[in-house]
């Protein structure tokens, strides 16, 4: 009879003991779901991407440079619904973002492009990155969305910059000094050995 009792005894602590539990991690769960749904409204609030050219030379441009189309296109597409949505969505961005650096237009293949380029794939994979954590840091996320709107405006800007320059008319001798320029800068390939005798 001691045996069933402290065995009934035994059940009911157990028992008890699940329950509570159980009772944690409904209140746990319910709480990592709240901070959920707070987390996501406040990154839908804040994807707010800059999607369509700024100037008419961008507008030029997204028509030749299909790369910078597609991410352009990739950027006008809101995530719905879910966080996971705005995970696949970063992913997405930034293989569309890493395929700019590889196909620049001639006329755009320039050190100031590259850079702003290079600057823009930092901040979308950065931003690929906080959304795929497992605490999002979503104050961060918004921020740089906005730093992925400013570095579009100004990869746009100097886009602009450069054609802008191309119209300027090149003066009567200009070509030839800038050559000359360039030639009296140059340092030579050839090795020089102390030893031979010098040619002027």
């Amino acid at each position: 009879m001691k045996y069933k009792l402290s065995c009934f005894f035994f059940l009911i602590v157990i028992l008890s003991a699940c329950k509570n539990d159980n009772q944690k991690r409904l209140a746990e769960n319910e709480k990592q779901a709240k901070k959920n749904e707070l987390i996501f409204s406040n990154i839908n609030k804040g994807w707010v991407f800059y999607d369509t050219p700024i100037n008419s030379t961008s507008e030029a441009t997204v028509a030749s440079w299909n790369e910078l189309r597609l991410f352009f296109e990739e950027l006008a597409v809101k995530p719905k619904k879910t966080i996971g949505a705005f995970q696949k969505k970063s992913k997405a961005l930034s293989k569309k973002v890493m395929a700019l650096n590889e196909n620049i237009p001639s006329q755009f293949n320039k050190p100031q492009i590259k850079s702003r380029v290079s600057t823009l794939i930092t901040k979308v994979r950065l931003l690929d990155l906080f959304l795929n954590l497992d605490k999002i840091p979503d104050q961060k996320v918004i921020v740089l969305v906005s730093e992925i709107n400013a570095e579009l405006v100004s990869l746009q800007r100097q886009m602009d910059k450069i054609v802008e320059k191309s119209k300027i008319p090149v003066e009567e001798g200009e070509s030839e000094l800038m050559k000359m320029m360039d030639t009296a800068r140059a340092i030579p390939n050839t090795p020089t050995d102390p030893n031979l005798p010098r040619v002027e």
